[in-house]
């Protein structure tokens, strides 16, 4: 499984390519982007920054970009009502369709603050190069933690939990959505996998507490498996299948650029160790 993910201070991302012996799928090479932000309290500059770097990704001639978790908004629940908007018709999803359509572009649109009915959602949208919203993933798994001296922080103080899981195609290669804290349940991973998912994208903020000792950790595990507002951790990072860490972009806001291929799958279909 070959694994991309971005992070910067307040968000990243991960991307697992997948590919399981009794699936049969062939896909030609995907050129991805994954941005890691740096993101303040002005949503409008937030989402310029975003809209700049999917014009940036396809002047590399990536078909795909993926942003980071909550990049619309400083992570916290105090802000999440604030920034919260409808999906599609606020300002976030009328720019990243936008943008997408003039760029001739896949976006996975990170996550922002939704509000649906009366409850609020952390939701990852995904846009095809016309612009069109193909899909909508509502995060799972939501992150409550109380370490004494540490960090305090309950998502579900705030926000309600999604019901489902969500999976999308882009030139052959099947692609499921998880968010954040969602990394950390095999489980998911694994029905994607009997899905014929080849590739998993997860929009995260890790914190700097639990970032620096479980982060890369769990990156490079999953790239092996068969199948209060806070600061958070960096280091957009490419793994391998074999969990070897090819790109790590530390803490600065920066994009990473990368084609997945075949070879990758066939590493992955091809490995002993499941």
């Amino acid at each position: 499984m070959l694994i991309l993910s971005s992070t910067i201070h307040n968000l990243n991302i991960m991307i697992l390519a997948n590919i399981a012996k009794q699936v049969v799928r062939t896909m030609s090479t995907l050129r991805l982007a994954l941005v890691q932000l740096e993101v303040n309290e002005v949503k409008r500059k937030n989402i310029e920054r975003a809209v700049s770097y999917i014009s940036s990704a396809k002047e590399q001639n990536a078909d795909i970009i993926a942003l980071p978790e909550c990049f619309n908004s400083p992570y916290g629940i105090q802000y999440f009502p604030k920034y919260a908007e409808s999906i599609p018709g606020g300002e976030t999803s009328v720019a990243l369709s936008n943008a997408a359509k003039e760029n001739n572009i896949y976006v996975v649109g990170g996550t922002i603050p939704e509000i649906e009915g009366d409850k609020l959602y952390n939701t990852c949208t995904i846009w095809d190069p016309d612009g069109t919203l193909i899909a909508k993933h509502q995060k799972v798994h939501l992150f409550d933690i109380d370490i004494p001296n540490k960090i305090t922080f309950r998502e579900s103080d705030s926000l309600s939990p999604g019901n489902s899981l969500t999976t999308f195609d882009v030139k052959g290669c099947k692609i499921g959505i998880g968010i954040c804290y969602d990394i950390r349940f095999e489980e998911m991973a694994r029905i994607y996998r009997n899905k014929g998912c080849q590739m998993l994208i997860y929009p995260a903020a890790f914190n700097m507490t639990t970032g620096p000792l479980h982060w890369s950790l769990l990156q490079r595990s999953r790239a092996r498996v068969p199948s209060a507002s806070y600061v958070t951790w960096g280091h957009t990072q490419l793994t391998n299948p074999w969990g070897k860490i090819l790109y790590d972009l530390e803490t600065q806001e920066n994009m990473v650029v990368a084609d997945i291929g075949n070879l990758q799958l066939k590493i992955k279909s091809e490995r002993s160790i499941m």
